[in-house]
């Protein structure tokens, strides 16, 4: 009897794992972008916390295809492999800053991607420069520090620059500029950036460019960065911003030295004259003032407002 019992607790957790699979691929499934040129799907829409998301994390398709890895948070390859992401043509992959939560999972993603190809790959790495620390400020390395720490001749990781074919990785700086900088132009394909700030972490914000539509990544941004965001963001598309905090004085304070409260959020995309806001980066407190949020967002920005779950696909 007691056997029987365990056989069908091990059925039940079966069948409940299976059924979290299944939502998770109808989620993925049923949100379809619109059949544009351009998409994104939502592999981590969570933060630095256990709390059922994974870290920050995005696969940018081109015609369908996923060609580009933006940040790679925590719980982005179990979210690849659920999604069924074909990785085969990831070249491109960029780093807003180099926080675990957006960078934790790269190794893993790196590696997936080879072994789903078995050849001679190419990756082009783009991320924020380093900074020394000092003074309270902590210490980062530049992104080309940070990637020879993996996958250089004596990396962590070394052993995968020739695991199942040769690796070769082209890491690029994305040095300080107030101004948009074009990183990137393959035909339609245009990705630019500019310099962002998250408190004493070097930042980068990205914009994506395909087909005549964008996908811009505001990253994590504290106030000294909303002048720059508002400039790279300018008549995108889809604006994809993290939001993690809510309107003061609802979250501790030292948050809003590092990111943006909503009613800024709305303020912004209205200035940039964003056609959709995509809210991510979200903790248990953002999803309980879902309702709060929107309206603040609402008081100034009269376009459509999603909060991003994983799986989640997107586009303009």
């Amino acid at each position: 009897m007691r056997k029987m019992r365990s056989l069908m607790k091990l059925l039940v957790g079966l069948l409940l794992g299976l059924a979290q699979v299944a939502a998770f691929a109808q989620g993925v499934a049923s949100d379809g972008a619109q059949g544009g040129a351009l998409s994104l799907l939502v592999l981590g829409s969570g933060g630095p916390g256990a709390t059922g998301r994974a870290g920050a994390g995005y696969l940018l398709l081109l015609d369908g295809k996923p060609r580009i890895l933006v940040d790679a948070g925590p719980g982005t390859f179990v979210r690849a492999g659920e999604a069924s992401a074909d990785l085969r043509q990831v070249d491109i992959v960029l780093l807003t800053h180099l926080h675990v939560d957006h960078a934790g999972e790269l190794a893993g993603l790196v590696k997936a991607r080879i072994v789903a190809e078995r050849s001679d790959i190419e990756f082009s790495v783009f991320g924020p420069p380093g900074s020394p620390g000092g003074r309270g400020n902590a210490r980062f390395p530049s992104t080309t520090q940070f990637v020879d720490l993996m996958f250089g001749p004596r990396g962590a990781f070394s052993y995968l620059s020739d695991f199942a074919g040769h690796m070769t990785l082209h890491t690029h700086n994305v040095e300080r500029t107030s101004q948009p900088r074009v990183l990137l132009k393959d035909g339609p394909l245009t990705i630019a950036a500019i310099t962002g700030h998250h408190g004493d972490a070097p930042s980068v914000i990205y914009r994506v460019d395909y087909r005549g539509e964008s996908i811009t990544f505001s990253g994590d941004i504290d106030p000294a960065g909303h002048t720059a965001l508002t400039r790279l963001a300018r008549n995108t598309d889809v604006l994809v911003f993290n939001a993690v905090v809510l309107d003061p004085p609802d979250s501790p304070p030292v948050l809003y030295t590092l990111h943006t409260a909503p009613h800024d959020i709305g303020r912004i995309a209205q200035a940039a004259a964003a056609k959709k806001l995509l809210l991510s980066h979200l903790n248990p407190a953002v999803d309980d003032a879902g309702d709060a949020i929107r309206a603040s967002i609402g008081q100034s920005y009269a376009g459509p407002v999603e909060f991003a779950r994983d799986g989640l696909r997107y586009g303009p």
